[in-house]
């Protein structure tokens, strides 16, 4: 028991409540100086605010690729070791910090020529292109903080260290949230950026994370050897991380596909339609992100004990996600349906923002308990190197379903219809992932033995 990693003997509520706090921690101090950022950005002006939240689906896709690919790292490098096979854990870490370079030029490149473009398909308003230009501009150019923070915090989860994630989150969100008001409005001798200096915030807290992350791997990491001088890229390993983050991330880049539709729907009502779009989407962050950092602490839990044959660890471990998860969602919908004008007004909302905004986050909040269990039910996927289940899912739901709905509504002419798009999505989504989890328990999950015996014991 002293050579086997926690994963596989510890109790699993203690073990998925050690491993997740500190991301369900960390995640809601990411959320937080989200909201921060977009707090400051609004004492701007609303067309500030607007830029950000158009810009939101280009980031939103940076970031997918990031997570997507660390998805596929996490998996593999924790079911590796489950299987005690430390030489193939450690080349999967080394494919993954190479694959984050390659994403970090990609968008490189997209932010020196692409970022204006992208901003005008969504408006003409010269302010706002302006605004959301700069804004871009830096997040993109300076995203190998992001993409290096991301892939070493994963090697971290993937072998049950999470807490010192909590650490480098922390300490990328601090630097954050205190630099956000000098660059904007220009404190301590700065110029004043205004957009561009929370870009210009946001971008440093993440290099920072991401240094702080290769050190902690270095000295607090012995499970992930690394050994660059003679890393050579293995394209089989490659090939098996993508299998599981393609999947990943175009769930998530579907959720920026869906987002710049929305914007364009939204927009074509008016500007404050897209800014409070954008308000949604930081106040959700405070439900959703203490449930992903929840499915980055069992995503590794399952996917161990998966490679350790014992199914009655992987079934508890869900169980337990599922049980947080919905929780934690009824009361995201209770914040949203009693107090929405609080926490509209944390924006400087005018008063049209108001309006439009409480509506908007009241009719949005009923897709919430659904929600939960959708994404538990994704990162279960995930774990076995079902991605495509995950990715079904989220097609199922954005595109099949909210982009539609959404189109569909706004052609009545009422602003307030369209939301509704929200919970009828959720309905499609809670619908295909029960599906398809009948799918893995019957071809996969039940054919596990229980407690690491040679024969397994189908329920």
């Amino acid at each position: 028991m002293e050579k086997e990693n926690k994963m596989g003997y510890m109790p699993v509520a203690k073990l998925v409540t050690t491993m997740s706090l500190p991301m369900i921690i960390s995640m809601l101090v990411q959320a937080l100086y989200n909201v921060v950022d977009s707090m400051f950005v609004s004492r701007v002006s609303e067309n500030a605010l607007t830029a950000v939240s158009l810009a939101f689906p280009a980031q939103n896709l940076m970031i997918a690729v990031a997570t997507g690919t660390a998805v596929g790292v996490n998996a593999l490098l924790s079911k590796s070791l489950g299987e005690k096979n430390f030489k193939r854990a450690n080349s999967v870490a080394e494919n993954g910090i190479l694959l984050a370079f390659v994403g970090f030029v990609i968008f490189l490149i997209f932010g020196l020529f692409g970022t204006g473009a992208f901003i005008r398909s969504q408006t003409d308003v010269k302010e706002i292109i302006d605004y959301g230009s700069e804004y871009l501009t830096v997040c993109c150019c300076f995203s190998f903080g992001i993409f290096g923070q991301i892939v070493f915090e994963r090697l971290m989860q993937a072998t049950g260290r999470t807490f010192y994630t909590l650490i480098t989150q922390g300490v990328g969100a601090i630097v954050n949230i205190i630099l956000d008001p000098i660059f904007i409005f220009g404190y301590f001798g700065f110029p004043r950026m205004e957009a561009k200096g929370a870009a210009v915030a946001t971008v440093t807290g993440q290099v920072v994370a991401f240094i702080l992350a290769v050190i902690l791997n270095k000295f607090k990491n012995p499970d992930v050897n690394l050994n660059l001088k003679k890393f050579r890229p293995d394209f089989k390993i490659i090939g098996r991380i993508y299998a599981i983050g393609i999947p990943s991330i175009i769930m998530v880049a579907i959720g920026s596909l869906m987002t710049y539709s929305l914007n364009r729907i939204l927009i074509s009502f008016t500007e404050t339609a897209a800014a409070v779009f954008g308000v949604y989407f930081k106040l959700q962050s405070f439900v959703f992100m203490p449930i992903f950092g929840l499915n980055n602490g069992v995503i590794p839990i399952v996917a161990y004990n998966y490679g350790a044959k014992k199914r009655d660890r992987v079934l508890k471990a869900i169980k337990v996600a599922l049980i947080f998860a919905v929780s934690f969602m009824m009361i995201g919908f209770a914040l949203m349906q009693l107090i929405p004008r609080e926490l509209l007004s944390i924006f400087n909302a005018s008063d049209e923002m108001m309006k439009i905004g409480i509506t908007a986050l009241r009719t949005i909040s009923f897709s919430f308990i659904a929600a939960g269990f959708s994404i538990v039910m994704s990162s279960t996927f995930q774990a076995f190197g079902k991605g495509v289940y995950s990715m079904l899912i989220s097609i199922a739901r954005q595109i099949v379903v909210l982009i539609p709905a959404a189109y569909l509504l706004a052609k009545t002419g009422v602003l307030a219809n369209i939301w509704w798009a929200f919970p009828i999505a959720e309905v499609m989504s809670v619908t295909v992932a029960t599906v398809l989890f009948i799918i893995l328990y019957k071809n996969v999950i039940r054919n596990i033995p229980l407690n690491g015996e040679e024969n397994p014991q189908k329920a």
